[in-house]
């Protein structure tokens, strides 16, 4: 299975927001979205960086609430890692899981194409390896 299967099937709408937003107004896209994070566009709407729970609470617990007024671009991830529609969900694995990443930002021909996590991969590899146990069963009960 290959990153362009799971955007087919999860869709490829991607949820961003502005460098200059607040980090209040990241958390409430989060909650209000129920997701884990948000592409950082600049001004002229190319991928900017990352802003992900983890950097919210990072800068809040080193700064105090009152970073929340701050701008998304003083918390978010520039050095942003990609995955290409082509990459296989093993790959996948692999680098998030040596990163610590848990989202990755989907880029097709110099655009962005979609968003998987962490969460999206592993439900794919379940699904994948309760479909291999079922085709065993079937296999041995034919026996």
């Amino acid at each position: 299975m290959k990153v362009s299967d799971i955007l087919t099937d999860k869709g490829r709408e991607v949820l961003t927001i502005d460098a200059g937003a607040t980090l209040i107004e990241a958390a409430q896209s989060l909650d209000t979205n129920r997701i884990g994070a948000l592409v950082v566009l600049d001004a002229d709407g190319s991928l900017a960086g990352v802003i992900s729970e983890r950097d919210i609470v990072r800068i809040a617990a080193r700064n105090g609430s009152a970073a929340l007024t701050s701008p998304v671009s003083v918390a978010m991830t520039r050095d942003v890692h990609t995955a290409s529609p082509g990459d296989s969900l093993d790959d996948l694995m692999i680098e998030m899981t040596d990163r610590r990443i848990r989202h990755l930002p989907v880029i097709d021909g110099g655009q962005l194409a979609g968003m998987v996590s962490i969460g999206d991969v592993v439900k794919r590899k379940i699904e994948s390896a309760e479909a291999e146990a079922d085709a065993m069963k079937r296999y041995i009960s034919a026996g």
